[in-house]
C-alpha cells in the first residue's frame, strides 16, 4: 500500500476547518429485496444494485452569516440523490432559504490523485537493500505501474513502490462527500437546520425462526429478525431506525425495473419490548420504529429482532400428493392429445400450516422472508434442521403453508385408464386411477391434488372418493392411508369448449 503522508495533512488541514456540528439522525429504510434474495456472504458484489433505500433526515446546529453566504454540509451519504435534498431553518424558516446546491463527492483516493498529477512532479519512494531511495521527476503514465520522466531525459518505469509523495491536494478533491449550499439568512448567528435527502444503498429484510414440536402435538414457536444493510458510503451513529411496510410507488428511472417495498410485521401491542419497535399507520403503509437508537456504520449488516417469539402456535402438518401439471391459461385452446400427462410418477410434499390469527399466538402481518424450521426430536429435544421456505406479505388472520420438503415413505402414481374425444360435440372425458402407498409404520392423512389442466371448463361426473374444489381449476381428495398399506381413487373428468 501507497503511503502518503503530506496528502494526509493536507486533509487532516482541510477536515479541521469543515468540520460539521455533531448531527442528529434520523432513517426510514425501504427495501425492494425479495425473500432470499440476497446473499450475506456477497453483499459487496451488489454495489449500487442494492435493492433498497432510504430518507435521511440530518439535523444540526450551524452557524449562519446574515446576507448571503456559503455553507458547506459534510458526511452526507456517497450514494445521495441530489435531487431529493430539503434544506430547512428551525430557528429561522421564512427568513432562510436557499439560492444554489451542489453536491459534491470527487472523494480523495490513491487512483484520482494519480491522474490529477500526470505530467505533474511527484516524489517516488522505493525500497533498495535495508533501505529507502527517493525519485524525482514528472508522472507520465499511471497504468498498472509508475513511469516517471526523470531530470536529465531518462524515463523510468516502477511496478513497486514504497510510497508517493505529492505536493499538494488537487483543487476539486475533498476527503467526504459534501453538500454546499448558497443561501440567505435574515438572522445572524447559530441555526438549527435540518436537511433530508434519499440515497441508495441501504436495505432491510425479515428472517423467521420456527422450532416445531410434535410432542405436544403440532406446536410453533416462531421468531422473526429484520437485518438492515448500510452500503450507502455514509455512517449514521445513534441514529433513529425506521422501517416502512407497504408497496410504495417510486417512478422507475431508465431501464431499471420499479422497486417494490417489503412490509414488516405489525407488531403485538402487548408483546412488544420497551426498545423495541412500534407499529404506527402512514398513509396506506404501515410504519415501525425502533424504540432506541441505533449505529449504522457505512458497509455494515445489523440485525434486530422484529417481535418475540409467539410460543405455542397451534400448526397441522399435511402431506399433499401431486402428480397431474397444472392448468395453463396462455395455452389458448384445449388441450386435446390423448397422451398429454397421462401416465406420471408423483411425489409427496411435506407441508406445514398454520393460521396468522391473534387468538393462535400472532394476528401480526408478516412480511415476506425466509422461515426456517427446526425441529425438537428426541427425549432431550435437541433441534434438527427439517426444511425452510418462502413466505410473500401475509396480513394477519390469513393461512400459511410452508413447504418443507418430500416424504421419504409415501409415494404414488398417477396413471390414464380411459379417454374419449367428440371434436363435433366439443367434449373429452378422461379417467384416472392414482394410487398412493404409505410405508411408514403409522397411518397418514394427505391430500392428492389434481389440476383440470386440460381447460377451464370442466366438471367431475365421477369419483371413488370425495373430492373439495380449492379453485377453479383445484380439487383435492382427502385420503388416509393405513400404516404399510395403500390406496387407490379414481375419478372421471369432462371437459367442454
Amino acid at each position: 500500500m501507497s503511503s502518503v503522508p503530506s496528502l494526509l495533512a493536507t486533509a487532516l488541514a482541510l477536515s479541521l476547518a469543515t468540520a460539521p456540528a455533531a448531527a442528529e439522525y434520523s432513517l426510514t429504510v425501504y427495501s425492494s429485496a425479495q425473500p432470499g434474495q440476497i446473499d450475506t456472504e456477497r453483499l459487496a458484489d451488489h454495489g449500487d444494485r442494492l435493492p433498497g433505500y432510504a430518507l435521511v433526515r440530518d439535523l444540526r446546529r450551524m452557524r449562519l452569516q446574515r446576507g448571503r453566504g456559503v455553507l458547506r454540509f459534510e458526511d452526507v451519504a456517497a450514494r445521495m440523490d441530489p435531487t431529493t435534498v430539503s434544506f430547512a431553518s428551525r430557528t429561522d424558516p421564512a427568513g432562510t432559504r436557499v439560492v444554489e446546491q451542489s453536491f459534491q463527492y470527487d472523494l480523495v483516493n490513491r487512483a484520482r490523485l494519480l491522474q490529477r498529477y500526470l505530467g505533474q512532479r511527484v516524489r517516488v519512494e522505493r525500497a533498495v537493500g535495508d533501505g529507502m531511495e527517493a525519485i524525482e521527476g514528472l508522472l507520465l503514465s499511471a497504468d498498472g505501474g509508475l513511469t516517471l520522466a526523470l531530470d536529465g531525459g531518462a524515463v523510468t518505469s516502477l511496478n513497486q513502490y514504497a510510497g508517493i509523495r505529492f505536493p499538494s491536494l488537487p483543487g476539486g478533491l475533498i476527503v467526504r462527500p459534501t453538500l454546499e449550499w448558497t443561501v440567505e439568512a435574515a438572522r445572524d448567528g447559530e441555526h438549527e437546520v435540518e436537511v433530508a435527502y434519499q440515497t441508495g444503498g441501504l436495505t432491510w429484510w425479515a428472517d423467521y425462526n420456527a422450532t416445531l414440536d410434535e410432542r405436544r402435538g403440532c406446536r410453533l414457536d416462531l421468531g422473526a429478525w429484520v437485518t438492515v444493510v448500510n452500503q450507502s458510503g455514509g455512517s449514521f451513529p445513534d441514529a433513529r431506525l425506521k422501517l416502512v411496510a407497504g408497496e410504495v410507488h417510486r417512478a422507475p428511472a431508465p431501464q431499471q425495473k420499479l422497486a417494490m417495498t417489503m412490509a414488516p410485521a405489525r407488531m403485538m401491542a402487548d408483546a412488544v419490548a420497551e426498545e423495541g419497535f412500534s407499529e404506527s399507520s402512514l398513509f396506506e403503509y404501515h410504519l415501525y420504529t425502533l424504540g432506541r437508537r441505533t449505529d449504522l456504520p457505512d458497509r455494515s449488516v445489523k440485525q434486530i429482532e422484529l417481535f418475540p417469539v409467539a410460543r405455542g402456535v397451534p400448526c397441522s402438518k399435511q402431506l399433499v400428493f401431486t402428480a397431474a401439471p397444472q392448468f395453463n391459461a396462455y395455452h389458448g385452446a384445449p388441450q386435446l392429445s390423448q397422451g398429454f400427462a397421462a401416465t406420471t410418477r408423483g411425489e409427496v410434499g411435506a407441508f406445514l400450516e398454520f393460521e396468522n390469527r391473534e387468538g393462535q399466538g400472532l394476528g401480526i402481518p408478516l412480511p415476506a422472508g425466509r422461515v426456517r424450521v427446526n425441529q425438537a426430536h428426541g427425549e432431550d429435544g435437541s433441534l434438527e434442521f427439517i426444511g425452510e421456505d418462502l413466505i410473500g406479505h401475509t396480513p394477519r388472520n390469513e393461512k400459511l403453508q410452508l413447504r418443507l420438503g418430500k416424504s421419504f415413505d409415501v409415494v404414488g402414481e398417477r396413471r390414464q385408464t380411459d379417454f374419449r374425444l367428440d371434436s363435433n360435440e366439443r367434449w373429452l372425458e378422461e379417467r384416472f386411477e392414482i394410487e398412493v402407498r404409505n410405508r411408514k409404520d403409522e397411518p397418514v392423512r394427505l391430500r392428492v391434488r389434481e389440476y383440470a389442466y386440460r381447460w377451464s371448463s370442466w366438471e367431475l361426473i365421477h369419483s371413488s372418493h370425495a373430492a373439495e374444489k380449492r379453485d377453479a381449476q383445484t380439487f383435492d381428495f382427502p385420503l388416509e392411508v393405513a400404516a404399510d398399506s395403500a390406496v387407490k381413487l379414481g375419478y372421471t373428468i369432462r371437459y367442454r369448449w
